[in-house]
């Protein structure tokens, strides 16, 4: 399985949502379910997921599926297939 498929099974199990649902508009700002809580969820299984440590500014950042992308790739977790 590959690191973008790991990160697509977190989202899709958090979220519960379907992996075709993931996409640039997939945000805080269009998913009703995304709040404090379930972001917190989110960047903890991501953290286990990839065996990281996402510091606190970056888990505040944590706004969309587009950002989760870019700020695990800060961690040396290649997302590239």
């Amino acid at each position: 399985m590959s690191n973008l498929d790991k990160l697509n099974k977190v989202f899709t199990e958090v979220f519960e949502v379907e992996k075709n649902q993931l996409g640039s508009d997939f945000s805080i700002d269009n998913v009703d379910n995304w709040d404090s809580v379930t972001q917190l969820s989110l960047v903890s299984d991501i953290e286990d997921e990839f065996d990281i440590m996402i510091d606190s500014d970056d888990i505040l950042d944590f706004k969309s599926y587009d950002a989760a992308k870019v700020i695990i790739a800060k961690y040396e977790v290649n997302l590239k297939d």
